[in-house]
């Protein structure tokens, strides 16, 4: 069974059999030609920092989909989780300061992989709280998760039994190397980054000082009430990128642009 769960301008997302399938749309002001090329390489490049980021963080892993009748798609895994942009605001003042040192922490290795996501809001991120979910996930191998939770007491990865004695708060889940992260029960649940879709790759420090002013941006047009020191825990986690403080200070100049141009 398919169902539309979003349409914007560019695509269409679908939910079939707890799978996401994205179509670009076509535009009728293009020539079918350049438009079917255009769709496909932007396709391929979604596809492709999809690929990157699952490896670095949470992200959906993509099953690259052939054009079929012209339409490009990508094919994923459903995250079945809370979409932060809703629910952000509901959580305790400690656990969103918690997830917005997350997200900081998940920018950073992003940005130290050089991978630009274009669009960071918080209605790109999801909230994993279910941890058998969780579970059914990595036994699926179907993304890189980073599970939180004391929900149960054992986990199986690769038919093994893995204790909650065995999740070191320093380390990764047995000696998988494809299950990254650590358990810490500071953090409450798998933080996830969907829609690479206006992404690229960059190496600037001023591309990755944009990516985090639309983030600041979002973050005081959205979730006003304490934007400031939800921010201040986006950066206290981004710190931890190599760049840091050269991104940051970018950022600074950003902001002094943009408010010049909001003066005339």
């Amino acid at each position: 069974m398919e169902k539309i769960i979003a349409q914007g301008a560019e695509a269409r997302i679908i939910l079939s059999n707890n799978f996401i399938i994205k179509t670009r749309l076509k535009k009728g002001y293009r020539l079918p030609e350049l438009d079917e090329k255009i769709r496909k390489q932007r396709t391929k490049s979604e596809s492709k920092l999809l690929e990157k980021a699952s490896q670095i963080i949470n992200s959906p892993k993509p099953f690259f989909q052939p054009c079929i009748d012209g339409a490009s798609r990508i094919k994923m895994p459903f995250i079945n989780g809370k979409k932060l942009s809703e629910n952000l605001d509901s959580f305790s003042f400690e656990k969103q300061k918690n997830i917005c040192r997350e997200i900081g922490k998940n920018i950073a290795k992003l940005h130290d992989a050089d991978i630009i996501h274009g669009d960071l809001t918080t209605s790109n991120m999801i909230l994993v709280e279910d941890f058998d979910y969780v579970k059914k996930a990595i036994n699926n191998k179907i993304s890189l998760l980073k599970p939180t939770s004391k929900k149960v007491s054992s986990l199986t990865i690769n038919n093994k039994s893995v204790s909650e004695a065995n999740l070191s708060s320093e380390g990764v889940y047995g000696n998988n190397p494809k299950i990254k992260g650590k358990f810490d029960k500071e953090n409450l649940g798998c933080l996830y980054f969907i829609d690479f879709g206006l992404g690229y790759i960059s190496k600037k420090a001023e591309d990755k000082a944009v990516d985090l002013h639309l983030l600041k941006q979002a973050l005081e047009a959205k979730h006003f009430q304490y934007w400031e020191t939800l921010w201040q825990e986006i950066e206290r986690g981004y710190k931890l990128s190599k760049e840091s403080k050269k991104v940051l200070k970018r950022l600074k100049a950003v902001e002094k642009r943009g408010r010049y141009k909001n003066n005339y």
